[in-house]
């Protein structure tokens, strides 16, 4: 497998892993950064060992950079996505895929017209955590998984977040912001959704900034920060989802419970690689912490890049996929869609249940 060269648009916050773990995986070589603020992506470069500060346009112009990780805000994502497709680059995003499904659907098929990958974070399921479970789940621990409960239980982040405002205008919110971690947590566990059911609501219609840059300033809150609903999968288990930025208090409540007909399983937080898994089955009393499988227990974001340019390069499928993101996209909207609408909501697109990580390469070697 030869050095697939990658260039990243965005240098926020949560370009720094990105930047780290690409340094890391053999198939990847980081040459390039570019970001609005110039100032920004030159700290970055020098603080990462990036030999290249670029503008965007000129990112997009390199004939050697085959990967551009688009690390933008939402708001553009599809916009930078189509961007780097339509200049002949494969494009990996950070979630979600983009704001609307009609964004989501024309990044997809300018991919399928220039004949190339898109993939999409959150690649947390690639971690030891959910690929044991996963593993116990195929493996017939808990029997027929029946049912699953998933919880995102938050006060919100104008606590903490120096700039909070985003996400509570539109395509803001818990479920467009946590939402695809369990949402593609739980596809990878059971497949692909079928139907939805939800309902949404808000607690207040403001809120005040209390983190230091902007302490006093009131925001708006424009769409729903309690979103709730029951989804079917289409092999016939039901779950319960529950997003929230209205839950002051603090919660115990379990991230994830698949539950089976001989057992349940506990799942770990999906945005974090690691454990623990436990599961209790019919008749005991007391939980059985799993071991976990070797692989990716710390914070490797970016391992679904690595993951797709090895699929660049052998045309097997990568997890991480365009399709799958799209997928999850879609139940997003349609938990407010059907809350909107006060109906059922049949979900129009579905995809492959992403492949198990094989666990017998060594750690930043993923080339099956």
């Amino acid at each position: 497998m030869k050095t697939m060269k990658v260039g990243i648009i965005g240098c926020g916050k949560i370009s720094g892993i990105y930047m780290e773990n690409c340094h890391r995986f053999e198939v990847l070589e980081l040459v390039a950064v570019a970001d609005l603020d110039r100032k920004r992506a030159e700290e970055q470069a020098a603080a990462y060992n990036v030999p290249n500060v670029y503008t965007v346009d000129e990112m997009f112009a390199d004939p050697e950079i085959e990967l551009i990780i688009n690390l933008t805000i939402p708001a553009v994502h599809a916009e930078v996505c189509i961007r780097a497709l339509e200049s002949g680059k494969h494009v990996y995003v950070e979630k979600p895929l983009a704001v609307t499904r009609e964004e989501g659907q024309a990044v997809l098929e300018t991919a399928k017209r220039k004949g190339l990958l898109v993939g999409c974070a959150p690649e947390t399921f690639f971690g030891s955590g959910i690929q044991t479970a996963l593993q116990l789940v195929e493996d017939g621990i808990i029997g027929k998984p029946v049912a699953a409960t998933a919880f995102m239980m938050s006060r919100g982040h104008e606590f903490w977040h120096p700039d909070p405002e985003f996400y509570y205008a539109s395509g803001g919110g818990p479920m467009f912001d946590m939402g695809p971690y369990y949402l593609t947590a739980l596809v990878q566990l059971l497949g692909p959704i079928k139907s939805i059911a939800g309902m949404t609501g808000k607690a207040m219609n403001e809120r005040m900034i209390t983190s230091e840059k902007k302490r006093g300033q009131i925001i708006p809150v424009d769409i729903p920060t309690h979103v709730t609903g029951l989804l079917q999968f289409e092999q016939g288990a039901i779950g319960t989802l529950i997003t929230s930025f209205d839950v002051f208090g603090g919660s115990a409540l379990p991230p994830i419970e698949i539950y089976g007909t001989h057992g349940t399983l506990q799942v770990p937080d999906p945005n974090t690689f690691g454990g623990p898994v436990r599961y209790r089955l019919m008749g005991e009393h007391e939980w059985t912490e799993a071991p976990l499988l070797p692989g990716y227990q710390q914070n490797t974001r970016g391992i679904g890049v690595a993951d797709m340019a090895y699929a660049v390069q052998s045309g097997r499928a990568h997890r991480a996929s365009g399709e799958l993101a799209y997928h999850v996209l879609e139940a997003m909207w349609a938990f407010h869609d059907s809350s909107d609408e006060q109906t059922f909501y049949a979900m129009k697109s579905t995809c492959e249940r992403p492949a198990a990580l094989p666990v017998n390469l060594p750690l930043y070697t993923l080339d099956k």
